[in-house]
C-alpha cells in the first residue's frame, strides 16, 4: 500500500527538467498520505488486546500536546520529551506504536510566529546595532552587545516553523543511520529455492500485482476522477503522462511495505520471504518503468521559465 518516499522521490530526481515542480510535489503528497493510511491500516488490523489504563494515558499525553500547541510552546524539548512518554503509552496498550508518531507530529506547530517581511525588518535593525558597538574599531563585549545577538536568535527561530527545524535536525539521522538499519533488518531474504518458482507462489504475484499494476490503476484513474469531476486540477507543467508516471513510482513499496509483510506473516517465516521477493521485485519493477514512461518527455528550460515568471508578477510602478 505505502510508497516509499525517499526511493521514489530518488528515481524523480534522475528525470531532472523532466519533471517539473508540480509533479514532485504531487508525489510527496501522494507518498506522504498512502503512507497515512498504512498506518492506520497497522493500527486497525495489526493491534492486539488493548490496555485501557495505557491507552487512557495515551489519551491524556495527546491533550497535553494539543494544548501546549494551543497556547504557543514552541521548544521542541517539551514535544520530544511528550513524545516519548506518548510512545510508550501507546505501545503498553496495544496499539501500535507507530501510530503515536502520527499522533505526536500532528501536535507539533507548522506555522511561523514572525513573517518574512517582519523578520527581515527587525534582524536588520538588531544586526545595525550589533555593528555599532565597537571601541575603536575592535568589537566591544558589552551587555548590549550579547542582548543584541540573543534577540536575533530569538527572532530566527520565530521566523522558522519548530516542525520543520525538527524535521532538519532529525533528516540526516533519519536518511543516514535509522532507514539503513531498517533496510538492514528487514529486507534480507534467503532464498533456498528456486527463484522462478519463488515469483511463481502466490503471495509473491498478488504483492508484485498489487504494487505494479494496483498502483499504476489507483493513481491514474483516482486523478482522472477528481479532475474529471472538478475537485482538482492538474498543476502547472504536469501532463497525463507525468501523472502517469508518477503512478508507476507508487509501486516502488519497500520499507512500509516491509514493515507490513512482517507484521501481517511473522519474521522469519516463509510466507514473509516470499512477501518480500514481491515487493523487491515490484519496487524495482515500478522505478525502471516509471523512468521509461516518463524518458521521452521533453525538459523545460528552467532560465527561461524564471525570466517569464518574474516579469510577470513584477507590479506596475
Amino acid at each position: 500500500m505505502a510508497t516509499d518516499i525517499a526511493f521514489a522521490l530518488g528515481v524523480l530526481a534522475l528525470l531532472g527538467a523532466r519533471a517539473p515542480l508540480g509533479l514532485r510535489i504531487f508525489l510527496t503528497a501522494l507518498a506522504i498520505v498512502d503512507d497515512l493510511l498504512a498506518v492506520l491500516v497497522i493500527a486497525l488490523f495489526y493491534t492486539g488486546d488493548l490496555s485501557v489504563t495505557p491507552l487512557i494515558a495515551a489519551g491524556v499525553v495527546l491533550g497535553l500536546l494539543v494544548a501546549a500547541n494551543l497556547i504557543g510552546v514552541r521548544r521542541p524539548l517539551v514535544y520530544g520529551a511528550l513524545g516519548v512518554i506518548l510512545w510508550l503509552a501507546v505501545f503498553e496498550s496495544g496499539i501500535h506504536a507507530t501510530v503515536a508518531g502520527v499522533l505526536l507530529a500532528v501536535t507539533i506547530p507548522a506555522k511561523t510566529r514572525l513573517d518574512s517581511d517582519a523578520y527581515v525588518d527587525h534582524a536588520r535593525r538588531l544586526i545595525d546595532d550589533f555593528q555599532g558597538r565597537t571601541v575603536g574599531g575592535e568589537d566591544a563585549s558589552t551587555e548590549e552587545h550579547h542582548a543584541a545577538l540573543w534577540e536575533l536568535e530569538d527572532a530566527t527561530e520565530s521566523a522558522q516553523a519548530p516542525m520543520l527545524r525538527i524535521e532538519q535536525a532529525l533528516h540526516p539521522w533519519v536518511a543516514f543511520l535509522i532507514v539503513p538499519l531498517f533496510a538492514l533488518a528487514n529486507a534480507g531474504v534467503r532464498l533456498e529455492s528456486d527463484i522462478v518458482s519463488t515469483l511463481a507462489d502466490p503471495i509473491a504475484i498478488a504483492v508484485i500485482v498489487g504494487l505494479v499494476l494496483g498502483k499504476q490503476l489507483g493513481i491514474t484513474l483516482g486523478a482522472a476522477a477528481v479532475v474529471r469531476l472538478g475537485f482538482a486540477t492538474l498543476p502547472d507543467g504536469v501532463t497525463w503522462r507525468h501523472i502517469y508516471g508518477a503512478a508507476w513510482l507508487g509501486g516502488i513499496g519497500f520499507t512500509m511495505s516491509l514493515f507490513i509483510g512482517t507484521l501481517a506473516y511473522g519474521d522469519g517465516s516463509a510466507e514473509l520471504v516470499l512477501a518480500k521477493v514481491g515487493i523487491l521485485v515490484a519496487s524495482a519493477v515500478a522505478g525502471v518503468g516509471s523512468f521509461l514512461s516518463c524518458a521521452g518527455l521533453p525538459g523545460r528550460r528552467h532560465s527561461h521559465t524564471h525570466r517569464v515568471t518574474f516579469a510577470y508578477t513584477m507590479p506596475p510602478r
